[in-house]
């Protein structure tokens, strides 16, 4: 039988890219989406086909939260998350033979808006807000199932970088065009992790069958928004970059549907677990992780 992984809402930027890493393997992926080449959300029969003797279920799903939050985006963010998670959860109990990793994503925006001290699984503070909302209620259905062969983690995922997509893409434009300056005050901090640090830490609790639970993923070594531009612009060869105060973010973005919270919220996340545990970290600092995206995307 050939060894198989089950990608959950595998369509996007992260569920495309651990697609190609896996084939690479030699697994054989099968993704979970509403597109019609794919298995359907609506067919509980071949979820459960599809995940029964499978090495590991990894679940992406969820309406992106790259939009205006009205009260219908707000309902499908939610729905979308709490929803398809409940699904995969009873597929699991109808399996024969349940995967032994179930790896659900969460978000690093779970914790407060934070400048004064960095928020580790143990220590961090869960904050206010919708976003908050959504990621409670996103991981407490996670952690609602009690499954006796399948382990859980949940990866509170910091911002992806990576290249061919993601936030990089309007980040580098903003720079070409010389607006690639200081973003509101400048000084909230920026969690990242670079997509190749996904795939490895799931590699790597796939292989730990001793960790379960919560996950910050998120590099080491976050930096202010002021630095992370700054680092950009050299990494571009860009002098010069025009800052965008906060009340112009505001405007753009209500011009492009989407919300300032995605710039402005100051997530100043620490992989402690993950540290503690010995993960390896293939891209540590950000002046590393900028230059290995941009060599790729020449």
């Amino acid at each position: 039988m050939h060894k198989k992984v089950v990608l959950a809402g595998g369509t996007g930027f992260i569920g495309t890219f651990l697609e190609e890493k896996f084939k690479s393997l030699g697994y054989e992926v099968y993704i979970i989406s509403r597109q019609e080449q794919h298995i359907s959300w609506n067919s509980r029969e071949e979820i459960i086909e599809a995940i029964n003797h499978s090495e590991l279920l990894i679940n992406l799903a969820g309406k992106s939260v790259d939009c205006r939050y009205n009260e219908r985006n707000k309902h499908e963010i939610i729905k979308s998350r709490t929803d398809t998670t409940r699904i995969l959860g009873e597929a699991i109990e109808m399996c024969s033979s349940p995967p032994p990793l179930w790896i659900n994503s969460s978000t690093a925006t779970i914790y407060r808006h934070a400048e004064d001290r960095p928020m580790t699984e143990e220590k961090g503070e869960i904050g206010s807000g919708f976003s908050v909302e959504v990621a409670k209620a996103w991981e407490n259905t996670f952690f609602s199932f009690s499954l006796p062969y399948t382990r859980l983690a949940a990866l509170r995922i910091a911002i992806v970088l990576g290249p061919h997509g993601g936030v990089m893409t309007p980040f580098i434009n903003l720079v070409r065009f010389g607006l690639g300056g200081v973003q509101g005050p400048g000084n909230q901090m920026f969690s990242w992790i670079h997509i190749e640090d996904i795939f490895g830490i799931i590699m790597f609790l796939k292989e730990r069958e001793e960790l379960s639970g919560v996950f910050n993923c998120s590099s080491p070594h976050p930096v202010t928004n002021r630095e992370l531009m700054a680092e950009l612009r050299k990494a571009m060869n860009r002098k010069f970059g025009l800052p965008s105060p906060k009340w112009l973010l505001e405007i753009g973005a209500v011009l492009i549907k989407t919300e300032t919270e995605l710039i402005l919220k100051s997530r100043w996340v620490i992989p402690d677990r993950l540290e503690r545990a010995g993960y390896p970290f293939k891209f540590m600092e950000i002046d590393q992780a900028l230059a290995h995206i941009l060599n790729q995307q020449r």
